[in-house]
């Protein structure tokens, strides 16, 4: 019996790659299920494997307390690392999981609807005035911090600063950060360790209603949760609350901007909102891969990847497969057979993802309102982060 033929390469970081990965993910998925990404660890690049994965008992998202070192380093971010429910596999994770998603709940989320309305157009009438913005730090940004501050309890005038330092933890989220991102990272985490701390101390006398306030009583009723552990996955959910939600918002528009089909229909039917965001989430999803390590020795299209291996489910790439998605390399803002894989799966399936789709479908229903939606420049992306997103969407309104 011969051997399987040798998997093709991926390189994530390889310039054409990072501009525009989707034509690689289609030569990766003519080859096989799978390709070789680094040493003991392996792609999966189909729609199919990367959903059985998900729920596949074999495959974990706890590591090494190693792997982290080796990605981060061995300070205060590999620690916070470590205890996030997103590296956490059960019993810890399902018991922390249901403690933060109290956070996000539909009947929350759906209380804040009108907040965001309020929100946008706030942010909308003056870029209206004066006839253009650039949606990165005039919108896209701002909008989510501020939503998920006011679901946390994070006060408005530390705004700015918490998110500063999420943006520079949000870049150690990858397999091998850079020295000076790893230096920025364990900073970051040092000072939302310290501030999260002080705003959950002021809690302890004058309680809100506010995701903060119910860590604290459910601390205070001696469940099993740790004061580390409420701090860190605090910082957790306030970043993961926001990150996917700004880059939908720009990659979004971008694509907007590059089909005015799409745009045009979305005119003529705003309804149609809600659609879009799952199609946008599906096109350019902001989270590419999400990493999961082997347990136990699994098959996947006649190889078997070993035990202490690593498997990067390839979200980006499984968006676009043609065994699942009609005609998947085209922008349909009206697409209703769409099972996406953006906010992940299974049992990490994103606590924020109700709260990023009724923020994006207020966002779209008011940009589509807009007489006028155009480029006013090219579009910048974002290349220090592991993220696919935009450092400037500059548009001219309306």
């Amino acid at each position: 019996m011969s051997a399987p033929t040798l998997a093709p390469r991926f390189d994530a970081l390889d310039p054409n790659v990072v501009e525009d990965p989707y034509p690689e993910y289609a030569r990766l998925r003519a080859a096989g299920p799978l390709c070789r990404i680094g040493p003991g660890s392996w792609g999966v690049t189909r729609f199919a494997d990367v959903v059985a994965l998900q729920h596949d008992p074999r495959l974990g998202s706890e590591f090494p307390a190693g792997y982290h070192e080796v990605s981060v380093g061995d300070g205060p971010a590999s620690a916070f690392f470590q205890r996030i429910m997103l590296y956490r596999d059960p019993p810890d994770h399902v018991r922390l999981r249901r403690l933060m998603s109290r956070a996000f709940s539909p009947a929350v989320v759906r209380q804040l609807r009108s907040y965001v309305e309020e929100l946008v157009d706030e942010m909308l009438v003056p870029a209206v005035a004066a006839g253009r913005m650039d949606l990165v730090p005039e919108l896209a940004y701002p909008l989510p911090v501020q939503v998920v501050c006011r679901l946390m309890g994070i006060p408005p005038e530390s705004t700015d600063d918490v998110r500063r330092h999420a943006m520079n933890l949000g870049r150690a989220f990858t397999a091998v950060v850079p020295e000076h991102a790893r230096a920025d990272a364990d900073v970051a985490v040092r000072w939302l360790r310290e501030h999260i701390g002080d705003l959950l101390d002021q809690r302890r006398s004058r309680r809100g209603d506010d995701l903060l306030s119910r860590l604290l009583d459910v601390e205070e009723s001696g469940d099993s949760l740790s004061h580390d552990e409420i701090v860190d996955n605090t910082v957790f959910s306030f970043f993961a609350g926001f990150e996917t939600t700004v880059h939908m918002i720009t990659t979004g528009t971008a694509a907007l901007l590059a089909h005015p089909d799409q745009l045009d229909r979305l005119r003529a039917d705003p309804a149609l909102a809600t659609t879009a965001v799952d199609e946008f989430l599906r096109w350019d999803a902001p989270i590419q891969g999400t990493a999961r390590y082997v347990h136990e020795p699994i098959e996947i299209g006649g190889r078997t990847v070993r035990r202490g291996r690593v498997l990067v489910l390839m979200i980006g790439s499984a968006n676009h497969d043609e065994r699942r998605f009609t005609r998947p390399d085209r922008l349909d803002v009206g697409r209703t057979d769409n099972p996406h894989l953006a906010f992940g799966g299974g049992a990490h399936l994103c606590l924020g993802a109700f709260l990023a789709r009724m923020e994006g479908a207020v966002v779209f229903d008011r940009l589509a309102r807009l007489a006028v939606l155009e480029p006013d420049g090219p579009t910048v992306r974002e290349r220090d982060t592991p993220f696919r997103a935009y450092a400037s969407v500059p548009i001219r309104l309306g």
